[in-house]
């Protein structure tokens, strides 16, 4: 089965609170699920990289075994693909756990899409670190 995952994460400050969102299409280009979660102060980048590992373990589960990850993070998406190194100790370990995931599947593809192509991710970003805050206020 083929799917096609387009993620963001992101961070309000950086770091800061920290979400990030995934939507998953199958080979139709149908939605087939949204993913979202709250991480707590994380970096930009790390956010994205929590992204990329969440979307990867759902798309084994879902039975996918050819992906493609579509990011707006040009830098993600040149350091998974090896273009660029990591110098990173925190998202060095996070790019080892996305590599390690990726041998799971058949085909995976890692693509880089403008900002404007990936507002289902990122609107979903927001609602994650918007409902966490929420969580995280005390009730009066």
């Amino acid at each position: 089965m083929k799917v096609t995952i387009f993620t963001d994460g992101g961070a309000r400050g950086n770091p800061g609170p920290a979400g990030f969102g995934a939507a998953v299409y199958d080979h139709n280009g149908k939605l087939v699920l949204e993913i979202k979660g709250y991480l707590g102060n994380l970096t930009n980048n790390q956010a994205e990289y929590e992204a990329v590992i969440v979307a990867l373990q759902k798309a084994k589960e879902l039975g996918a075994d050819k992906v493609t990850l579509k990011l707006d993070s040009e830098l993600i998406v040149r350091q998974l693909t090896g273009r660029y190194k990591i110098k990173s100790g925190s998202i060095a370990d996070r790019a080892a756990k996305a590599l390690a995931l990726t041998r799971q599947f058949v085909q995976l593809n890692f693509v880089h899409v403008p900002r404007s192509q990936n507002a289902l991710a990122d609107q979903l970003v927001n609602q994650a670190i918007d409902e966490g805050l929420q969580r995280q206020k005390p009730s009066i």
